[in-house]
């Protein structure tokens, strides 16, 4: 359809609304937005918009997670209940994933005697003096005659040598954890502060059913039905003075610590303490790192945890041993982390409370807990 219009009037109409639009305020005039451009394309070929782009079908790939970071691998609990139930003796013991969700146990919340293991929370209460600045690495300590202790500890010689000798708290550590020398352990807690101090930092921490005891002088003295005299420090008298002893003393005496150990601890919260500790939650990055480091160069108990775990897996530990009595001994231990070859680690906790299990079979039996850990890793 089409329209014609012709004459001035109309011609005149026209030209008046156009000056009266070029009037208006540019305020009333409200431009319309441009339509985006297509981008530039040097080789002259452009591209548009097309749409919403159309979801797939089939989902995008995700990286599969990790079987083994909520749950135990299966077959790990069967196995370490096993191993549990056939060995003879009170047995204790607990797994943890450190860079998990979960844990297993056999007793786990039962106390079980610590015995040298516990020189692990003297070493971390003076680190935390440290990291607080109350105690120095370089701090040096003087240990004399009135200062030794009794079983394992090489210190011994060279103070009874020269009458005395002065090392750095640092030096004590070592000394301490890695040759698990009684006398230089009972040095830092005597510089830290004493058990009290211990039982403090555990307290703090929430670390739960651990307990310390009197120093190793009184306990030992103690659970073989001695009242300590520093004279039992020098060469084998305590184990005159314990041999003279009726064996209904004895018996008596190691009953009770066994019942109720002072320095008792369970299984389960050992292996909470070592994950909290690994993952850095006890102390300073710094302590923390000297710490685990210290612990991978101890020399005790090679044939204990750390030979179960294969080529390529790494261990850091502390152990504890006990006093025999007839064939009987109270407190035969090994706790540390384990670290597989991808980096995944595991806190093992293995105490034997009283067993008259010969010690390669105590041996076997630690070797078979760390190494069902490796076995039933990346399940």
């Amino acid at each position: 359809m089409k329209f014609a219009y012709s004459g001035r009037p109309l011609l005149a109409t026209m030209m008046s609304a156009v000056v009266l639009a070029g009037c208006v305020g540019s305020a009333g005039v409200v431009p319309q937005p441009r339509a985006p451009q297509p981008p530039y394309n040097p080789r002259g070929a452009v591209s548009a918009p097309i749409g919403q782009p159309v979801r797939a079908d089939v989902p995008a790939p995700q990286t599969p997670a990790d079987p083994g970071f909520r749950r135990p691998p299966p077959g790990l609990n069967e196995r370490i209940f096993q191993l549990w139930r056939t060995f003879p003796g009170k047995t204790g013991i607990a797994v943890q994933r450190i860079d998990g969700e979960w844990s297993v146990a056999q007793r786990g919340d039962e106390l079980f005697p610590q015995q040298s293991v516990s020189k692990l929370w003297v070493v971390l209460t003076v680190l935390d003096a440290v990291d607080a600045g109350r105690i120095s690495l370089d701090q040096r300590v003087r240990i004399g005659p009135e200062d030794l202790t009794l079983f394992h500890q090489p210190l011994a010689a060279r103070v009874q040598a020269q009458g005395s000798v002065t090392m750095s708290v640092r030096e004590l550590i070592e000394t301490a954890v890695t040759q698990s020398d009684n006398t230089a352990n009972d040095s830092l807690l005597r510089t830290v502060g004493g058990p009290d101090a211990v039982r403090r930092f555990i307290d703090k921490h929430d670390l739960g059913a651990i307990r310390f005891g009197p120093g190793e002088r009184l306990l030992q003295a103690g659970t073989a039905g001695l009242a300590w005299q520093q004279a039992y420090s020098v060469g084998r008298a305590f184990y005159q003075a314990r041999a003279a002893l009726p064996d209904s003393t004895r018996l008596a005496a190691r009953n009770a610590y066994l019942a109720n150990p002072p320095d008792g601890a369970s299984p389960a919260a050992m292996a909470r303490a070592l994950t909290r500790l690994a993952r850095g939650d006890l102390l300073s990055a710094e302590s923390t790192e000297y710490v685990l480091d210290v612990m991978s160069r101890t020399k005790s108990g090679p044939r204990r945890l750390k030979a179960g775990l294969p080529a390529g897996w790494k261990f850091l530990h502390k152990t504890g041993t006990g006093q025999d009595y007839k064939g009987a001994t109270a407190g035969y231990n090994d706790i540390g982390i384990a670290t597989a070859p991808d980096g995944t680690r595991y806190a093992i906790v293995v105490l034997l409370g009283d067993t008259t299990a010969s010690v390669p079979a105590r041996m076997t039996m630690m070797q078979a807990v760390s190494g069902a850990v490796a076995k039933f890793h990346g399940r």
